[in-house]
């Protein structure tokens, strides 16, 4: 879990004692995060000493009141502004007022909150700023990475969920108006549709969390000697829903056993990725192959497609971020652009390699090598 560091400022031991005792045993999570936040709580007792305690301990977030011994809260957090310190501050006082809640905002301060106040008032405070602080540290690093590439991940994110979750309102609003009638079977179409588009949201944030933990070096290897034949099998069966759906076979050609020194988690994206595309990419009535062989030190990974294939220039887009190959074949096919891309950085973190064959009408070729 990450801590973030609370310093809480108050002149009054029995409020300093009582944030201490709820928030040090309170914890935050979100969707969107991997890990909660637990706190480690400071306490100050006066201006001064919180300002020491800012000068010298990596904080993250200030409670902090305003009629203070000596210097008031307001002069902290100006102090605060003018030093740029890295902190979310929040003004807690029994002396509210207007004029001195937007003083306090105009200073920086990203809530007022008057005493006196419940646990769960408190509670909800942490929750609030906690993650406005990780939001704006999160559009920060964005920044940092350039402007072009979070303006295509926000392009990504709002055009992907967007879409399904307008549809899925709808069928919703429908179904809520009984516009169908008041047989629940006659809802079973709108159903489906929803529940497929909700699949294809979950699809895309795992894509999303892979490539985030894949990026940023926090996935957790595990190296050991995996049977392939066995990873390929249970992807294969996984998918079978899928193919039957569209009559479209499957066929797996491979010894019995092949052991690779890999991670079995990323074997499994990267199998799983390739054979759920060739699925989607594929026509009705088609054939998927699965096709395993060990040579010369190698053991080699193709999955074959009978379906709408790709031209020269289409293939030379494969592998990067957030790209889909869009024509008329594939614009109703639903995907987030990163599992080839996923693919490829999982195949060179297992020091392999990918390459792709592929003709307009006929199919393509995806084959992974690895060493033995």
């Amino acid at each position: 879990m990450e801590t973030l560091h609370v310093l809480v400022v108050d002149d009054e031991p029995g409020i300093r004692s009582g944030i201490i005792r709820v928030l040090g045993r309170h914890t935050v999570g979100y969707p969107f995060m991997e890990e909660d936040f637990t706190f480690e709580l400071h306490e100050a007792e006066s201006g001064e000493k919180a300002i020491e305690i800012l000068e010298s301990t990596s904080i993250d977030i200030v409670l902090l009141d305003n009629k203070l011994p000596g210097i008031s809260g307001i002069e902290v957090l100006e102090y605060i502004k003018e030093k740029n310190f890295d902190v979310s501050v929040m003004m807690i006082t029994s002396y509210a007022s207007l004029d001195l809640a937007v003083k306090a905002i105009n200073n920086g301060a990203y809530n007022f909150v008057p005493k006196p106040f419940t646990p769960e008032e408190l509670k909800g405070a942490i929750e609030s700023i906690a993650k406005n602080l990780y939001l704006k540290r999160m559009t920060r690093e964005m920044n940092r990475e350039g402007r072009e590439a979070k303006f295509q991940f926000l392009s990504v994110l709002s055009h992907e969920l967007k879409s399904p979750l307008n549809a899925i309102e709808g069928y919703l609003r429908i179904m809520s108006d009984r516009q169908a009638g008041n047989n629940l079977e006659d809802y079973d179409a709108m159903i489906d549709r929803s529940m497929e588009r909700i699949k294809g949201m979950r699809s895309l944030i795992m894509d999303l969390l892979d490539l985030t933990r894949i990026e940023n070096g926090s996935k957790q290897r595990r190296i050991v000697k995996n049977d392939i034949i066995d990873i390929i099998r249970a992807s294969v069966q996984m998918f079978e829903p899928m193919a039957e759906q569209r009559h479209i076979k499957m066929e797996l050609i491979s010894p019995d056993e092949l052991y690779l020194l890999s991670d079995k988690d990323e074997c499994s994206i990267i199998i799983n990725n390739l054979i759920s595309n060739a699925i989607k990419y594929n026509k009705d009535f088609g054939k998927v192959t699965c096709t395993v062989r060990k040579e010369k030190g190698k053991i080699s990974i193709s999955v074959s497609d009978t379906g709408v294939g790709m031209s020269e220039e289409e293939k030379a887009l494969l592998f990067q971020d957030f790209v889909r190959i869009k024509n008329e074949k594939t614009r109703n096919i639903a995907g987030s652009g990163l599992g080839l891309s996923i693919v490829k950085k999982l195949v060179e973190m297992n020091e392999g390699n990918i390459e792709v064959e592929s003709y307009p009408d006929k199919g393509t070729t995806f084959t992974v090598c690895f060493a033995e």
